[in-house]
């Protein structure tokens, strides 16, 4: 099953399912998603990010690969990080290069999206509270991280957030091939294999921290070969199983 928001109007997005090439109005929530009335056709109706989390959660370091490319010791526990809502954008909306950074970076990662409210969990029933999986791209202003120190200003410019196409439901996170692509070429190729914790193990460690709220969205981490941006690119971001999400590259003084 496929959950996403469509642009049904100028002013009006609705949450929605796709079901082959027809898009139906979401009912029954996250908890028992079914299909409603009749949107359209998928064809004809633009995606927005397909969903409005209260908190999008950040994973540092959590492939093995990347972290031998930066020369870093594999993490004990998850490194954990917050970006704003704010951040979000969906797919072909551009990324904005904010004239603060001269260095802003792709980050290729499979999200998690939580169904429903998730507290104190243990792993083994992590994906009891998974909605489903979908692309993120966690854009950083890769010079603004290092001076600073800590991750929220490099991480948290409007538009370094997007996020789909849509989220997909049945899905094993465990043996997924990820990809990116710069201007049609291969930057990131990687399998989530390679992650240090799973998709289950974050879950429950994060639910130990905060609570997880339907909507919330867990960006698990980027694998090696992350790379700058520059006005006038396209970046494609692709899991095995999910999609495409796919994001021009503007600079904020256009």
């Amino acid at each position: 099953m496929k959950i996403c928001r469509v642009k049904v109007s100028v002013d009006k997005i609705e949450n929605a399912l796709i079901i082959g090439d027809e898009v139906y109005k979401l009912e029954g929530g996250y908890a028992h998603p079914k299909p409603g009335k009749s949107l359209g056709k998928f064809s004809e109706l633009p995606l927005s990010w397909p969903v409005v989390p209260k908190k999008i959660i950040g994973i540092g370091l959590n492939y093995r690969k990347h972290a031998e490319e930066f020369k870093m010791k594999i993490p004990e526990e998850p490194i954990i990080f917050l970006k704003p809502s704010t951040a979000l954008i969906g797919p072909g909306e551009p990324i904005i290069l904010p004239p603060q950074s001269q260095r802003v970076d792709y980050e290729a990662e499979l999200a998690i999206v939580i169904s429903r409210r998730a507290k104190n969990l243990e792993a083994k029933s992590a994906k009891d509270y998974i909605l489903g999986y979908t692309c993120f791209n966690d854009v950083t202003a890769r010079d603004l991280q290092a001076k600073d120190g800590q991750w929220t200003r490099a991480k948290g410019f409007d538009s370094f957030a997007p996020v789909g196409p849509w989220i997909e439901t049945e899905l094993e996170p465990d043996n997924l091939k990820i990809e990116a692509r710069l201007n049609g070429k291969v930057v990131q190729s990687s399998n989530t294999s390679d992650l240090i914790f799973n998709c289950y193990e974050l879950v429950s460690f994060i639910s130990k921290v905060m609570t997880l709220e339907p909507g919330d969205i867990i960006a698990t981490g980027t694998p090696s070969g992350v790379g700058q941006l520059k006005d006038g690119d396209e970046i494609v971001i692709e899991i095995q199983g999910i999609g495409e999400l796919k994001n021009p590259v503007r600079s904020a003084f256009e």
